[in-house]
């Protein structure tokens, strides 16, 4: 019951703000509900308090006894919504696949894949010493088990 209700005001508050997506959305034994969310543009305190308002204000305490947290995806978790890549072209991520992991810049993410660009140091073909190579790679997004932002200071 106090799962339906508060998924139905968390999709409702989603449909009105479009920029704005689910990333989890979890109730345990105490009803304490948990909420992660992203946007296209990123998360405010302001986004937040819309989500949590549109929530909280519509459940009663008096039915059924809860706690409530809205927070924004971390900068250091895995993205797990094709949104996020959209939100982070230019930036490197490191995508690790069933058969290698590659850290490189987002240079597109559209419905199906992403693709990555990184430059390495190869043997030259012919005589001795090394040159700089770029590389590009186009990953499905089915084949992503885990990608990250980098963040580089």
């Amino acid at each position: 019951m106090l799962r339906t209700k508060a998924l139905e005001l968390l999709e409702g508050a989603l449909q009105e703000r479009t920029d704005l997506f689910l990333i989890d959305f979890t109730i345990n034994t105490e009803n304490h509900i948990k909420v992660i969310i992203d946007g296209d543009n990123g998360v405010l305190v302001e986004d937040c308090i819309f989500v949590s308002r549109a929530i909280e204000h519509n459940l009663d305490r008096e039915e059924e006894d809860f706690s409530l947290e809205v927070m924004s995806a971390g900068a250091t978790a895995p993205l797990v919504h094709n949104r996020q890549y959209k939100k982070n072209q230019g930036r490197t991520l490191k995508v690790k696949t069933a058969s290698n992991e590659i850290e490189g810049e987002l240079t597109e993410a559209n419905d199906t894949e992403i693709t990555l660009n990184w430059k390495v140091r190869e043997p030259k073909p012919v005589g001795k010493g090394k040159v700089t190579v770029k590389k590009e790679a186009k990953i499905p997004y089915q084949d992503i088990k885990e990608a990250k932002v980098m963040i580089k200071f």
